[in-house]
């Protein structure tokens, strides 16, 4: 779309009202965006355009469209955060990566649903709409970048931007069957959300949050990634860039790698029929790439508590018991039990140390392995009015059981993306889930370009953006 805009071919105010059209033959149903910016996209497709046509420079996504998930701050665009208690709240400055995409002439076409703050992996929140899953809108699109997933799968925009601190990019992408990318820590910044203090609830996730895109291809999300990469003062985490670190080379050099799969990490319920598309994909790509490949597990326990109380410990708890006081809000589901339960200096400490384990474990192991692959989360789409199954393979599990695969690499920083692996009896995406080594971007994105070319999915679309596409056409 970008070379279409670039040669004339196409411009970016065509590009902008087709992305328009369709979401409004969508988003009724699919609830995917909670803030659109129509006259802001318009005059942005038409400065590009005229800038074209006069023959001036334009950025590598120019006139592209895309969606921001809406826990990342825009520029004079309401942001909610999915929350009541920002429910008017409108940025004086844009998250940093939001100002590069923008600076490579991409355009924001609105925010998309969350989770209230981001807290849990399905989309509720109490001030809009649950975002629907495009391939069963009776079922959830996962969280918390829900409407972003949701978006793209639809063909509502090419790319969009979702933020990760526990597998909020992944698993979305997984669930609504597009590629999901999140980098290794501190290569894309992050600022102000996570780090700007005066915004209890956004100001929270620190030391485990990603921002990265959601696509229909590997490409575009290296693409994106490309713009956003790179560090900034704002941001006292982010890392140097690297010009190869997004760069997908030919499969061939996979050739000879090591790779680690795991069903269920050693510890998880795992739907059969999830495991068995997911394990299908992972010995295909080894055969395929003459790869070898070793069943195993990575030698953790389950990072769950030690996750939670991190998270916790990098919530401003105080300033959201505030505001809530102020305005006589009470919070509920993952938030309100983060916020309710008796947090101690000690389970802070326990949970740090617990971290440093796990991270260690994991430099250890993958020592041994260039890749570690699993399932991305442990079902496929379920009914949206719930947290999560009450039983997996049988066994009675607890909301968060789901998605036992995602938080490992936030707590260790490692590179991780999700790429659809196939589809259920069903007809639901499952998502398989490439984790890399520390700093192993590129590894990870030509590992999920592999799978792509393999198992090619991008001709198949979900039967309600099919039915889109002909009132179009």
């Amino acid at each position: 779309m970008a070379a279409a805009i670039r040669s004339r071919a196409l411009t970016a105010s065509a590009a902008v009202a087709a992305a328009f059209d369709r979401i409004e033959a969508l988003d009724g149903t699919l609830m995917a965006f909670c803030t659109l910016a129509r006259d802001e996209a318009f005059a942005r497709a038409a400065a590009i355009d005229a800038g074209i046509a006069r023959g001036g420079a334009v950025g590598p996504l120019a006139g592209v469209p895309i969606a921001v998930k809406d826990l990342i701050a825009t520029r004079g665009l309401r942001t909610t955060f999915g929350s009541p208690l920002y429910a008017d709240f409108v940025p004086d400055e844009s998250d940093v990566v939001v100002d590069r995409l923008e600076a490579a002439g991409a355009i924001v076409l609105g925010k998309t649903n969350v989770s209230e703050f981001g807290y849990g992996p399905v989309g509720h929140n109490p001030l809009f709409p649950t975002t629907r899953n495009p391939w069963n809108p009776a079922l959830t699109s996962g969280g918390s970048s829900a409407g972003t997933a949701a978006a793209v799968a639809s063909g509502m925009v090419p790319f969009g931007l979702g933020s990760d601190g526990g597998g909020s990019i992944r698993i979305p992408a997984a669930l609504c069957g597009v590629v999901g990318v999140k980098a290794s820590w501190g290569r894309v910044p992050l600022y102000p959300g996570c780090r700007d203090e005066r915004y209890p609830g956004a100001s929270g996730w620190e030391s485990l949050e990603h921002i990265g895109p959601l696509s229909r291809t590997v490409a575009d999300a290296a693409l994106a990634l490309d713009v956003m990469a790179g560090p900034t003062a704002l941001d006292r985490h982010s890392i140097p860039a690297e010009s190869a670190a997004f760069r997908i080379a030919p499969p061939e050099t996979l050739r000879g790698l090591t790779i680690a799969f795991s069903g269920d990490l050693g510890f998880a319920a795992v739907d059969p029929e999830v495991r068995r598309i997911a394990t299908d994909a992972a010995l295909r790509l080894a055969a395929a790439l003459g790869c070898r490949i070793e069943a195993v597990d990575p030698p953790i326990p389950d990072p769950q508590s030690a996750f939670e109380a991190i998270v916790a410990l990098d919530t401003d708890r105080e300033g959201l018991r505030r505001m809530a006081g102020e305005r006589d809000y009470r919070f509920g589901g993952a938030l309100g039990r983060l916020l309710a339960h008796p947090w101690s200096a000690d389970d802070f400490t326990a949970a740090i140390l617990a971290r440093k384990t796990i991270a260690n474990a994991m430099s250890r192991f993958m020592a041994r392995f260039d890749l570690l692959l699993t399932p991305t989360t442990a079902v496929a789409a379920f009914a949206i009015d719930c947290e999560g199954p009450e039983r997996i393979d049988g066994r009675p599990v607890l909301p968060s059981a789901w998605t036992p695969f995602s938080s490992l690499a936030n707590l260790t920083g490692q590179p991780a993306a999700t790429v659809p692996a196939g589809f259920t009896a069903a007809g639901l995406p499952v998502g398989l889930q490439i984790m890399g080594r520390h700093l192993g971007d590129a590894t990870v994105l030509t590992a999920c370009a592999a799978v792509e070319q393999l198992l090619p999915w991008r001709d198949r679309v979900p039967p309600l953006a099919v039915c889109a596409r002909s009132a179009d056409a």
